[in-house]
């Protein structure tokens, strides 16, 4: 049975006559009566009484009307959500970010875009650190991150930077440096530190496996600087990180963005300009050539980063 049956089926069943069905449709009559038998003959059953003046429906006609329509508009109703689907307007996208990437406004920006461009785009959202992120996403298991900076590229993953921003040392609000700080100043304008003012020190970083590269730019910068420092913990998520700078165990260097996350125990410094480090936001996903969903991810992304770099 093709589907072109049913709907031959129904218009005539709702015109009560086979010419004008037939006039409905753009066919000849005596094509559309051929069609009409055909699919009569094939479910073995009688579903118009020919009358000198038209067709009526018989009981199994009766019986087939409900069940045309319900396959009739599931098929439309299929071939709408694939469409929609094959343009990205549809289908489900699984994300993750880590903690600091979590924090920059960017990703709020970028999942509200999302929902409001393409409503029927289901985004399922987790969190993750840097190296689980990348691995789901080589394993298939998320469709894309968004993180800080990885270490290369692997096994066809895309590693793009939307944008870059600043990194600030973080000390406790107590710390005899602090009384430099104004918690209103804005980032332009907060006080700088030299990285050497800390060599004595501990240092706070998020794990090397979970933040690889921005464990091994500060450590980097701190060798070319000739300091070392002593690294007080190692900790999972950038925001134990400031949890701990607050409570006094050390100091650290976070995003820009983190700043105002902390409980209010911390105070923000620029480094010197020279010392400077910056932070990417990365996004890390694996082309898929019939995902058309990541490529309206993958675009949007591209187009937001560059508007807040630009502003």
């Amino acid at each position: 049975m093709e589907l072109r049956h049913l709907r031959y089926f129904l218009a005539v069943a709702e015109a009560g006559h086979m010419t004008r069905a037939a006039q409905g449709l753009g066919l000849q009559q005596p094509p559309l009566s051929m069609q009409i038998r055909a699919l009569e003959h094939e479910l073995g059953c009688v579903l118009f009484e020919r009358l000198p003046r038209g067709v009526a429906l018989t009981a199994a006609g009766q019986r087939l009307v409900p069940l045309a329509r319900r396959l009739v508009g599931d098929a439309g109703q299929l071939v709408d959500t694939m469409r929609r689907v094959g343009a990205g307007m549809a289908g489900e996208l699984a994300l993750a970010f880590t903690s600091s990437a979590s924090a920059h406004a960017l990703t709020a920006t970028l999942l509200r875009a999302l929902r409001q461009s393409h409503p029927g785009l289901h985004t399922a959202v987790r969190e993750h650190n840097a190296a689980e992120i990348m691995e789901q996403v080589r394993a298939g298991q998320l469709d894309a991150g968004l993180l800080r900076r990885t270490v290369q590229a692997e096994d066809g993953l895309r590693c793009d930077v939307l944008l870059e921003e600043e990194m600030l040392l973080a000390l406790p609000l107590d710390h005899p440096l602090a009384r430099r700080y104004d918690a209103d100043a804005p980032r332009s304008r907060l006080p700088t530190l030299a990285l050497g003012e800390l060599a004595q020190e501990s240092f706070i970083l998020v794990r090397r496996p979970g933040a690889p590269g921005m464990y091994g730019d500060l450590l980097e910068r701190l060798t070319q600087l000739g300091l070392r420092v002593r690294i007080a913990a190692e900790v999972e998520r950038m925001m134990t990180n400031l949890n701990l700078v607050a409570a006094g165990a050390g100091v650290s260097v976070v995003p820009a963005s983190m700043r105002g996350k902390d409980s209010g125990g911390v105070a923000y410094f620029r480094m010197r300009a020279r010392e400077r480090l910056t932070a990417p936001m990365t996004l890390v996903y694996r082309p898929q050539p019939g995902n058309p969903a990541l490529d309206v991810l993958v675009a949007l992304a591209h187009r937001l980063g560059a508007e807040r770099t630009r502003g």
